[in-house]
């Protein structure tokens, strides 16, 4: 019998590497669910991105911003009887703090202003788990699953991007935050470690931010 939840909208989010589609997928597997996964291989300006980061950053970011709200805009407007929560790999809040970190100041600036314009009309989820991974790890995973693209991705970019999750999460109150560190977890082949990681997701928290370790 599938788990009930208290939530309606849930995100899984995470840097890059951390396992945040698989884990979406497994659990949709598990329980009835609106899927919402990215679709960043569409995005035509990723590969020219990581090659020319500067030429190409405020043109992926757009791209991105706008997928996205064109993906999350389904949550308001696709209502099913047979799903019983909506779970995303990613929350509309990732535009910024991906544009902060890849933007100068001005085009940030500018870009800001259209975010803003577009999360006035995007719903906020009623629960954000977040995987944390180390730099390292991460690096590892990426490597593993060899698009080749993302080879040249280095730890310090990786850990910026942590911290810049971070910095959003210590300002965001509204709705509950969950920061799950996963380091050696491996809930894809290890169904203990899923398990785990499902227990946490099913409970209910205050609005705010929380953090659970789970250790192998």
């Amino acid at each position: 019998m599938s788990k009930v939840t208290p939530y309606k909208y849930i995100c899984i989010e995470g840097n890059i590497g951390s396992g945040k589609t698989s884990l979406c997928e497994l659990l949709a597997r598990q329980h009835p669910v609106q899927l919402i996964l990215e679709e960043f291989d569409d995005n035509p300006f990723l590969p020219y991105f990581y090659q020319n980061p500067e030429r190409f950053a405020f043109t992926v970011e757009l791209f991105f911003m706008a997928e996205r709200h064109k993906q999350l805009s389904q949550i308001t407007l696709q209502k099913d009887l047979f799903y019983d929560f909506t779970l995303a790999d990613y929350s509309f809040w990732k535009t910024l703090i991906f544009a902060r970190k890849n933007l100068d100041e001005k085009e940030y600036r500018l870009f800001q202003r259209l975010f803003n314009v577009l999360n006035s009309t995007s719903p906020n989820p009623d629960l954000l788990i977040y995987l944390h991974r180390t730099p390292d790890k991460l690096i590892r995973n990426i490597h593993q699953r060899e698009r080749e693209y993302e080879l040249n991705i280095t730890a310090n970019y990786l850990k910026t991007i942590q911290d810049s999750y971070f910095e959003f999460f210590y300002s965001q109150s509204s709705y509950p935050i969950v920061i799950v560190d996963i380091e050696e977890m491996d809930f894809i082949s290890n169904p203990a470690h899923f398990k785990e990681i499902e227990n946490i997701i099913f409970k209910e928290y205050r609005p705010g931010l929380h953090r659970i370790s789970l250790r192998v």
